[in-house]
């Protein structure tokens, strides 16, 4: 057995470090999840390994294996815990408010995101506006948003900075229909684990990583709710600090959040809704799937 895991070790290090590395550059939620559960398997082996050659406990190698990887479960529970509460004591708005980008940086200069921007202009989208909202420490979340030819899907383009230096791109399309609903597809992989309006129709896909299979999709459920959209007539960051504060309402009518009288001593996220967002974590970093939302 020793030297079975010995000969899967090595290669599976190897395939690690490689994976880790091309994220560094990349920053792909998607190539995020089999370098976490590569992770939490090769710690499990190794424990393994370690009793095989020190002799510590006297069970055989897969019960070990098997006690590690629930081990690392527990570990990665506590630390993700701690971090739902640390965002909820911290005094870092859930709903930033945003507003107009006028820096010039709206738009990376990195070729793969160069090519979305290309993307956009062959399929006759129009750039309306560029924004920013502050998510602490100085780190800015850029968002520039376009619309259709017809101005009845608004698109935004999320790039989210990463620890690395490299920048994650999310999308989020938008349509408003004459009956008042609000259709929503977007690919945001962080968890929320709160509350959307009634008349919001949300659909959180984060492993459709691709802008055109988004839109394909969108496009689909807007037409299977055989709704008639509606053209945008306000300004996006009229609409989006509008919906940032309905959110929050909301949600603090919901119990996701404690009234702001509460905050400061107990934080912001009710205890029922960390739990949402920490089940929500786990489902993304290891599954890639959000919460389900009407």
């Amino acid at each position: 057995m020793s030297e079975t895991l010995s000969l899967v070790l090595a290669p599976a290090v190897a395939l690690l470090l490689l994976l880790f590395y091309i994220n560094l550059r990349l920053a792909s939620p998607l190539l995020a999840i089999p370098i976490r559960w590569l992770r939490w398997i090769l710690f499990a082996l190794f424990a393994a390994q370690a009793n095989t050659q020190l002799a510590w406990i006297d069970r055989p190698a897969w019960t070990v294996a098997l006690a590690a990887f629930l081990l690392w479960f527990l570990i990665e529970s506590a630390f993700n815990w701690l971090k739902v509460s640390a965002i909820s004591l911290s005094p870092l708005p859930l709903f930033p408010r945003y507003v107009v980008n006028t820096t010039g940086d709206e738009w990376p200069t990195q070729k793969r995101l160069l090519k979305v921007r290309d993307w956009l202009r062959d399929q006759r989208y129009t750039s309306v506006q560029a924004l920013k909202a502050e998510l602490g420490g100085g780190i800015w979340l850029r968002t520039s948003v376009h619309q259709n030819h017809d101005n009845t899907v608004r698109l935004h383009t999320l790039f989210v900075p990463q620890e690395s230096g490299a920048i994650t791109v999310c999308y989020s399309l938008v349509t408003r229909t004459a009956a008042g609903r609000r259709y929503v597809t977007d690919n945001l992989y962080i968890p929320f684990g709160g509350f959307y309006p009634e008349h919001w129709h949300v659909e959180r896909t984060p492993w459709r990583r691709d802008l055109a299979a988004l839109v394909a999709r969108h496009s689909h459920r807007v037409a299977a709710a055989g709704e008639t959209p509606v053209a945008w007539d306000t300004s996006p960051i009229d609409d989006i600090n509008q919906q940032q504060q309905q959110m929050e309402m909301i949600n603090t009518e919901l119990g996701y959040l404690l009234p702001h009288a509460e905050r400061e001593e107990y934080g912001k996220i009710t205890p029922e809704g960390r739990f949402r967002v920490w089940r929500e974590a786990w489902l993304l970093d290891y599954l890639g799937l959000a919460s389900r939302y009407s």
